[in-house]
């Protein structure tokens, strides 16, 4: 591997070259400073992130941390895995920064910082809780759709609100909302999802007056309004019987944003060039991509994607080929990226054509380790045994065994006694247990265990704050100064549109 200092670096993202900038930290400490196209890939989870991020293994990566020698692992088992061009930033984000450069705080801040600057261009209408509130209570004819996914949704809600992910809402709005004098209130948590969601209705053409509620549920809360919960209302599934609207209003919005159209053929052709990195994403929800898709197409669900590309996509300069089953979708996502700048965007006219993949994606690993697995019938009548749980800290604190103990793959405390391995991907807890001398792994994991009728246990305390290194907490995910936060989030939200400017390597809206 090769070092490479900030100076250089920073002339590699302006040269426009394939390039991907690779953290090794978990998110939570990802989160807490970084560079502006740094993508997450956890050394937690290098073998089920690595390969979907680098599909082309010749691109140049540079790994990055906060100069605790993750950076330099990452980029060892990157060349392990036939990666030709890996380098690693010389002292890590605290040489970055020191150079001058601009560290950010937050996640997915490329797509916060576009959702922003999407408001300023455009000229995106919004309304706060207050007036929200009022013209609710006036029996105004308005709709409010959610376009978070329906996890975050079910968490909390505006009251009457219905769940639309942000990938949806062009397909599915003129079933949604048939009357044109109807207004349309798009809510997220905070403010960018918001902001994107209208925004899409009014790129579509969408007639009726579109705003998004500023400041989403985070908003309704500090002006001291009670946000609903458990809440499941959503759109009909299947196609909407105003698909072809919705295709003509994306085609014309693909048209202006210079989105490209591509055959299966040549998406597969495009695929195997060896000389370009290229994502193939299915947008579609995910019950529809696991019905069928084409293969080797990942799942990304459009909102989604827009508003969290580095969970996806980490080289740029690369081509990037959306499918779904009626081009809609696939559309509307491409014109937004293409907007964000970076990339070459394509979308597959033809995406049933052919054979059709089922099942959910799976990584590519070019080893699958099998320890010995152990039912949660007969792990729970075992004693003396000490479990350890690879969950989302915040997924650990809502339900886990009795007893087991949360860790972070690579980080396991010190354990004496036979060890049991549990985590939502088998795969992660495999690969955990290879590393632990003796382990097993719970057959189902979590989700059996409770499934068996088998107690669980939830404690918000448990990790506290401070522990969750993997996740990056939003203010609600907080025990303490929740309200102090929120302020915080959305001021930093705001903000992002100076901080991009003052960092120089965005080029929104310039494709």
């Amino acid at each position: 591997m090769r070092l490479v200092d900030a100076a250089t670096l920073k002339a590699w993202i302006g040269a426009g070259r394939e390039l991907a900038i690779l953290d090794a930290r978990e998110e939570g400490e990802f989160g807490h400073g970084h560079l502006f196209w740094a993508v997450p890939c956890p050394l937690s989870k290098r073998e089920l992130r690595a390969r979907a991020l680098l599909p082309r293994l010749d691109a140049t990566v540079v790994c990055v941390d906060g100069g605790e020698g993750y950076a330099e692992k990452l980029a060892a088992f990157l060349e392990g895995i036939g990666a030709t061009d890996v380098h690693v930033l010389q002292g890590g984000t605290p040489a970055w920064e020191a150079a001058g450069f601009v560290v950010f705080t937050g996640v997915h801040v490329p797509s916060k910082a576009f959702g922003e600057w999407v408001e300023h261009h455009y000229g995106t209408e919004s309304l706060d809780a207050a007036e929200l509130d009022a013209l609710v209570k006036a029996g105004t004819d308005l709709v409010i759709l959610d376009s978070r996914p329906m996890d975050e949704f079910h968490r909390m809600s505006i009251p009457g609100g219905v769940n639309v992910p942000g990938g949806e809402l062009a397909y599915r709005i003129a079933d949604l909302v048939p009357n044109p004098e109807t207004t349309i209130v798009v809510n997220c948590a905070g403010r960018t999802r918001s902001i994107m969601g209208a925004e899409s209705l009014r790129q579509a053409g969408v007639r009726n007056k579109v705003v998004a509620l500023r400041n989403g549920t985070m908003g309704w809360e500090l002006a001291g309004l009670q946000v609903a919960r458990g809440q499941s209302a959503s759109y009909p599934p299947g196609t909407p019987a105003s698909a072809g609207l919705a295709l003509e209003r994306a085609t014309a919005f693909a048209s202006r944003t210079g989105v490209r159209e591509c055959s299966r053929a040549e998406a597969e052709a495009m695929r195997a060039d060896p000389s370009r990195t290229t994502y193939t994403l299915d947008v579609r929800a995910l019950d529809e991509y696991a019905a069928g898709h084409i293969p080797g197409f990942r799942h990304a669900p459009g909102g989604q994607l827009v508003q969290a590309t580095d969970q996806w996509i980490a080289v740029r300069g690369a081509r990037v080929i959306l499918a779904d089953n009626d081009t809609v979708r696939a559309r509307m996502s491409a014109s937004w990226l293409r907007l964000m700048g970076g990339w070459e965007v394509f979308v597959v006219t033809d995406p049933l054509s052919g054979q059709l993949e089922t099942g959910p994606w799976v990584p590519s690993l070019t080893h699958t380790p099998s320890a010995p697995v152990v039912t949660p019938e007969a792990l729970a009548k075992e004693t003396g045994v000490t479990v350890v749980d690879l969950a989302r800290s915040i997924d650990f604190r809502a339900g886990h065994i009795p007893g087991s103990v949360w860790a972070v793959r690579g980080r396991l405390p010190e354990i004496t006694g036979p060890v049991v391995i549990t985590a939502p991907d088998p795969l992660l807890a495999h690969l955990a247990a290879a590393e632990t001398l003796g382990a097993r792994v719970l057959e189902g994991g979590v989700a059996a265990w409770r499934a068996a009728g088998l107690p669980i246990a939830t404690d918000r305390q448990n990790p506290p704050d401070e522990a969750c290194v993997d996740w990056y907490l939003r203010p609600y995910d907080r025990n303490s100064g929740i309200e102090e936060a929120m302020h915080a989030y959305l001021s930093w939200e705001i903000d992002l549109v100076h901080e991009v400017a003052r960092d120089g390597d965005a080029p929104f809206g310039a494709w």
